[in-house]
């Protein structure tokens, strides 16, 4: 089973993903976004900034299952296309994360990448 992260705006829990796919070299780990209740407080937001950049005032974080924010050099970056889509149009996206902190953290996501991929290492 793949550990749930947490979604936080501020210190507001917004909802969680699994981070399901990634892009190790890139240091992105992204997933289906799983809205919390709360996260209709910030949804206003997330919509105005489909096409652009969202509001660094939405704060956005990532923690895993112990609590622990994960670095993100690049942010996170949540895309509501729900009206559209349904379910199926939310996700999250985290970039720039440390290779090491990204081996320890995504593991599946590493170990795919070298088998499509066995020459890139």
């Amino acid at each position: 089973m793949m550990p749930r992260f947490q979604v936080f705006s501020a210190t507001l829990f917004v909802g969680w993903s699994e981070l399901e796919l990634g892009d190790p070299p890139m240091g992105v780990a992204f997933g289906k976004f799983l809205p919390a209740p709360d996260y209709a407080a910030i949804r206003p937001a997330v919509v105005a900034a489909l096409g652009g950049p969202l509001a660094h005032d939405l704060q956005l974080t990532i923690r895993d299952r112990d609590g622990s924010t994960l670095e993100a050099v690049g942010g996170v970056h949540l895309v509501d296309h729900s009206a559209e889509l349904g379910s199926d149009g939310m996700e999250v996206s985290i970039l720039g994360i440390p290779f090491l902190s990204y081996e320890v953290l995504f593991p599946h996501h590493v170990t795919t990448y070298a088998q499509q991929f066995p020459d890139a290492g």
